[in-house]
């Protein structure tokens, strides 16, 4: 079944799909937890989140994950590749979208303290979360 929060579109190289699986695996680690999942590939501007969801907490939170995958360590930890401007760009996309106060959907967008994570998946199928990330 289709997942609701997730826009269609269409990704045709092998870098998108697996991309597109690696967000559909943390969107699935994250619902696990009890996280509601608000929307997904949300584009604000030029700008992209991964995944806006709720975190039931103690304290519940607006979560703005940014998914990361290697299909191989040869060239470094997923971690390593969260620069500064990539930093930057989320923040800026999520600051937009409080602003906007709404979702592509049209629904509202929950007034919760933020908070900016970091989902990445490795090679074996491994997840890594961190918190506060970004």
């Amino acid at each position: 079944m289709p997942d609701p929060a997730r826009p269609v579109r269409r990704r045709t190289t092998p870098a998108q799909v697996a991309g597109d699986a690696a967000e559909d695996r943390a969107s699935t680690y994250l619902m696990e937890l009890g996280w509601q999942i608000l929307a997904r590939n949300v584009h604000v501007g030029r700008f992209e989140i991964d995944i806006v969801a709720i975190d039931p907490g103690p304290p519940r939170q607006l979560v703005v994950s940014e998914v990361r995958w290697r299909s191989r360590r040869d060239f470094g930890l997923a971690e390593e590749t969260i620069d500064h401007r990539k930093r930057s760009r989320i923040r800026r996309a999520a600051y937009a979208l409080l602003q906007l106060g709404r979702l592509p959907d049209g629904s509202e967008l929950p007034r919760l303290p933020l908070r900016f994570d970091l989902i990445v998946l490795e090679p074996a199928g491994r997840l890594r979360h961190h918190r506060h990330a970004l």
